[in-house]
């Protein structure tokens, strides 16, 4: 078995490790029309990129850039694996055997004593917490208002979660609630990037049917679904269940005629950090918003607020790519989800609203001899820690003929063009583990028009209603072996791969309709590709 390439060792040469070198003539003439390409794009993406947003990497040297490009440069051979493609997660691929926990395992490269730090924050994202007042003062600020009390239940074996169902609540699926600007002075702000929306002002950015005792939910999701025909090319009849959202039993009066309503199910947990350290600029390298290109893909970046530095930056995480870093998106799930204030969030009673005065009267969990916050610094450096290094597994039967064959199929019919197989990661990073990494998380994390079928009618900073950021594919092969369920989309509503694909819309149309008249063999074989990812 060949090694995995090792980036964060500059002393190797390109020959070393079956690259091109950037001396060779040869190799300029490939990249030209390539180049020539990327800065046509890369300078159609610039626009309103906020100025302190690299559209460049300057962490690299020369070297290193032609290093980069050539390793990412999408394959025409599909005989056989390429190189390092075994290991999607980069260094940090987990090669434990494939089972339930194939999601908890910690980066293989962080040190002995990081395998500790991650260990911790382990337990506080299994943590239960409890309504204060309580005697276990370290753990009690739950809600009052909250979907669940703890990380894990939600995030279910670090994986997906699932649409409720008959004898499933809505435990790893909720609702948000949100609604467009209606005046100039709120538009003003979601222009200036204050607010990627405004919340129901009642129930607050998102539904939670659970509450302390002395206190009621707010609600319960219902959600229907009616069948739809789809036939394929060759004459198979695929039914797909297309969704109805609404809210049963509200507990605090009727939602505001503007509220509109989202449904998130939980991503997958793996490969966070390694997405954190994608350079801006390789992101922003794939943007097209004005379609020069002319292949109908238009992937737009979703520039948001990172409210912990207070400037403007490039979000990747989230369904609609609306927070910018791994802590952010831990506080605001603390906040929203459970109903636990941290530094950066420090919402001691969660969603609760002024209109909600009953919430807002309960005790709180704030121990000041442990800080000012329910989940003080330490609490999240741990929790931020686990969550940047959960590793992804390693690829299965990548070398099989089936398997080959679908790959070529996924490339040939254009998912590549918001599917990006690869990136190399920024050779600076917080940890170490995460730094100058080959990975293949097959996502552009951008955000693209996924067509009415798919639009939830709400918008999220940049992202309008019919936009959704590409999800990574690492790992969807896994689904059901660690979370027992095949749901996927941002509300479940597919229940194989096949529906997943046939719901693509807009922008994805082109490429869903070549999926939609290939030959049964195809179908399958590029299905067997993403069941090995």
């Amino acid at each position: 078995m060949r090694r995995p390439i090792d980036f964060s060792r500059r002393s190797r040469r390109a020959k070393d490790v079956g690259l091109p070198l950037p001396k060779n003539p040869r190799y300029w003439t490939r990249r030209g029309p390539w180049l020539l390409l990327a800065v046509t794009l890369l300078a159609s993406a610039s626009a309103g990129v906020p100025a302190g947003l690299s559209t460049s990497r300057t962490d690299l040297t020369p070297n290193d850039q032609a290093r980069v490009l050539a390793v990412t440069r999408q394959t025409s051979d599909f005989t056989k694996p390429e190189p390092f493609e075994l290991m999607q997660g980069g260094a940090g691929t987990s090669r434990k055997d494939i089972n339930r926990d194939a999601f908890s395992q910690s980066s293989a490269n962080i040190t002995f004593a990081e395998e500790a730090t991650f260990k911790l924050g382990n337990a506080l994202f299994r943590k239960n917490w409890v309504s204060s007042p309580s005697s276990t003062q370290a753990s009690d600020g739950l809600g009052p208002l909250f979907n669940e009390r703890a990380c894990q239940n939600c995030h279910l074996k670090d994986g997906r979660g699932r649409p409720p169902g008959n004898a499933t609540g809505s435990t790893s699926m909720f609702l948000r609630l949100a609604r467009d600007a209606s005046d100039a002075q709120e538009r003003a702000e979601l222009a200036d990037h204050k607010l990627v929306n405004f919340p129901d002002p009642v129930y607050g950015s998102q539904l939670q049917e659970l509450a302390v005792p002395g206190l009621k939910g707010e609600g319960r999701m219902r959600v229907d679904y009616s069948e739809e025909k789809v036939r394929l090319g060759d004459g198979t009849v695929v039914w797909l269940r297309k969704p109805s959202y609404s809210v049963e039993g509200l507990g605090y009066g009727p939602l505001d005629p503007r509220t509109t309503l989202s449904p998130r199910l939980t991503p997958p947990m793996i490969g966070l950090g390694l997405i954190e350290q994608i350079a801006p600029a390789d992101i922003l390298a794939h943007a097209d918003p004005d379609d020069r290109d002319g292949d109908g893909i238009s992937g737009r970046p979703n520039i948001v607020r990172d409210e912990l530095s207070g400037e403007l930056t490039l979000g990747r995480f989230g369904w609609k790519a609306q927070a910018a870093s791994i802590r952010q998106q831990a506080a605001d799930a603390f906040a929203g989800d459970i109903g636990i204030s941290t530094p950066e969030v420090p919402k001691h009673w969660g969603d609760c609203t002024e209109a909600q005065k009953d919430c807002l009267v309960l005790p709180n969990g704030v121990q000041q001899r442990l800080g000012t916050a329910e989940a003080p610094p330490p609490v999240m450096d741990l929790v931020t820690f686990y969550s940047r290094n959960l590793a992804v597994p390693a690829r299965r039967d990548l070398d099989k003929p089936e398997v080959l064959v679908g790959k070529r199929q996924f490339y040939e019919m254009g998912c590549i063009s918001c599917h990006t197989p690869k990136f190399v990661t920024l050779r600076g990073t917080p940890d170490k583990a995460q730094a100058f990494q080959l990975i293949w998380p097959y996502s552009d994390f951008l955000l693209h028009d996924m067509g009415a079928g798919l639009a939830d009618g709400q918008r999220v900073g940049e992202a309008s209603g019919s936009e959704w950021r590409t999800p990574p594919l690492w790992g969807i092969g896994l689904t059901a072996t660690v979370n027992g369920n095949t749901f996927y989309l941002h509300d479940g509503r597919a229940r194989t791969l096949e529906e997943a694909i046939l719901w693509h819309g807009g922008e994805s149309r082109k490429a869903r309709d070549r999926f939609a008249g290939a030959a049964a063999a195809d179908r399958d074989a590029l299905i067997k590709f993403l069941e090995s990812l």
